[in-house]
């Protein structure tokens, strides 16, 4: 999904919610699970609703496709309180391009969501080395602009296959 645009920034990183930053993070370490495991990583959204978290594949032709596919499962999804996209990348930089696992996010209402990354080298064996630590990327769209906060809506107003796999105990 390298056609992706986040607006990076030199400035410094922003407080990110909580609950975000948690979704945003799990997601970086399940994609450098698979990369280091041989697997390609296929666009994924995870989704917060209630005290469960749902994982989704956004598989597609181009990056433009599986954006789309993440925004229509993100940007409706009443009750949800964050959620993350993740996918493999790259972020520029001064000298040149670099490859990134990349994770960007948002919560409800909020105006702009936030995008971290783990930059990353094939080493010699074709495995990916990754940095130590996940980075701020910058500034990212936030598909969950139009909702609000999920304690506002009712279990009629949220999706039923979320409240039936919260119901049954799965993710």
């Amino acid at each position: 999904m390298a056609d992706r645009v986040v607006e990076s920034s030199d400035v410094q990183v922003p407080e990110i919610p909580e609950i975000l930053e948690k979704v945003l993070l799990f997601s970086l370490e399940e994609a450098k699970e698979k990369m280091l495991q041989g697997e390609d990583v296929v666009p994924f959204t995870a989704l917060v609703v209630k005290e469960n978290l749902f994982l989704e594949n956004h598989p597609g032709e181009s990056a433009e496709e599986c954006f789309n596919y993440a925004r229509h499962t993100v940007e409706h999804a009443r009750g949800a309180a964050a959620y993350a996209l993740c996918y493999d990348g790259y972020i520029e930089v001064d000298d040149g391009t670099k490859d990134a696992l990349i994770a960007e996010g948002g919560v409800p209402g909020e105006d702009e969501g936030y995008a971290v990354g783990y930059l990353y080298e094939t080493g010699e064996d074709g495995a990916p080395v990754f940095e130590k630590e996940p980075a701020y990327v910058g500034a990212a769209p936030n598909f969950m602009i139009a909702l609000q906060d999920p304690e506002s809506y009712a279990d009629d107003d949220i999706e039923e296959r979320y409240l039936e796999e919260a119901e049954d105990g799965n993710e």
